[in-house]
């Protein structure tokens, strides 16, 4: 009798699991040490893992603008830039409308770091694709640019009055571990979690999607069959750095409340190998993501504890792994084949 072959979707995930077993199985160890401490101490546990979310959040949304952009065909480092920018806007508008506005003056805030994010997307996509410029300078250009207007307009101790708090999902709040790490975040958190999914779908179950890894793969192809790869580029890096923006903005409107100078602290950088070691998808990057943020949080919460270990060396956690992930010792990914590449008509 003859065996019947693989449906596609049995094929795709055999592919899922082939590619990020590495992170499947670190994400698997780590779900069972939870459980373990859970057992052991259940609020500091769940302290952790609600601190991890948080420490994921800027991760995860940078990751994300990189996979819109890599999937496009356009290198992004200046994600950093980005963020960094992004959180400095968003917070001056606060603190200058706080009194005109009130609390609406966060939202507004928000906003315009959302928007500032797009337009250095703006920027990074005309040189990367109308002057055809080399992609990683652009980017060193956009983080140099950040740096030096926001160390510029720096005044100390300037607050935003306030920040966004924590919104309770009611019963959801009150399921045993879950409940606090999952259901009790503020609104920046909550709208994470939902473009994680969202950005899932756009690029894997829509006609853009479909396109806009056609364009990073073989663009000239594209570009036979009628695909328009110049806007194909230039909307998903400025839409990709909409989300680096909404990741500035998290830092000082939610997050801290606050501006520091470099207060982006390398998020943006290690958001880069958190898109490498998810695989330049959505749900993996947010895995790695998680990954990261709990690092982040172990050595927050060990600084509490009585434990003789310098918290530099746990500090060092997040990097150490950004360098694994990037010498390609946690699995290497595959490129798309016109990453990097700038395209011309002619």
């Amino acid at each position: 009798m003859a065996t019947a072959s693989p449906t596609i979707s049995q094929t795709e995930e055999k592919s899922f699991l082939r590619d990020n077993w590495i992170l499947l199985s670190v994400l698997g160890v780590t779900l069972i040490l939870i459980l373990y401490f859970y057992n052991q101490n259940a609020i500091v546990t769940t302290a952790v893992l609600a601190a991890a979310l948080r420490q994921s959040t800027p991760l995860v949304l940078g990751a994300m603008c990189g996979i819109l952009c890599e999937r496009s065909g356009i290198v992004n480092i200046g994600i950093e830039g980005t963020m960094l920018l992004s959180a400095f806007v968003g917070f001056i508008t606060s603190f200058l409308l706080q009194d005109a506005l009130g609390p609406g003056a966060i939202w507004v805030g928000v906003v315009i770091g959302v928007l500032s994010g797009g337009l250095m997307g703006l920027l990074l996509a005309w040189m990367s694709v109308t002057l055809r410029m080399d992609q990683i300078i652009g980017g060193t250009v956009i983080n140099i640019l950040a740096v030096g207007l926001t160390g510029y307009f720096y005044q100390q101790g300037l607050t935003a009055g306030d920040k966004l708090r924590a919104i309770p999902l009611g019963p959801l709040a009150d399921i045993p571990l879950i409940g606090r790490v999952f259901f009790d975040n503020p609104p920046l958190t909550y709208l994470t979690l939902l473009l994680i999914v969202l950005v899932h779908l756009l690029i894997y179950y829509t006609r853009w999607g479909l396109r806009t890894r056609a364009v990073g793969e073989h663009p000239r192809a594209a570009d036979t069959v009628g695909v328009n790869v110049y806007k194909i580029r230039y909307v998903n890096v400025i839409l990709g750095s909409c989300l680096a923006g909404l990741a500035g903005a998290y830092l000082t409107l939610e997050a801290v409340g606050s501006f520091e100078r470099l207060m982006t602290n390398g998020r943006g950088f290690i958001a880069l190998a958190v898109m490498l070691f998810g695989k330049r998808t959505p749900f993996g990057a947010w895995g790695a993501a998680l990954l990261f943020g709990f690092a982040t949080a172990l050595n927050t919460q060990l600084q509490f504890a009585d434990i003789n270990i310098p918290h530099q060396f746990v500090g060092l956690l997040p990097f150490v792994l950004t360098i694994l992930v990037v010498a390609g010792l946690v699995g290497r990914t595959r490129d798309p084949k016109a990453l990097g590449t700038a395209y011309s008509k002619e």
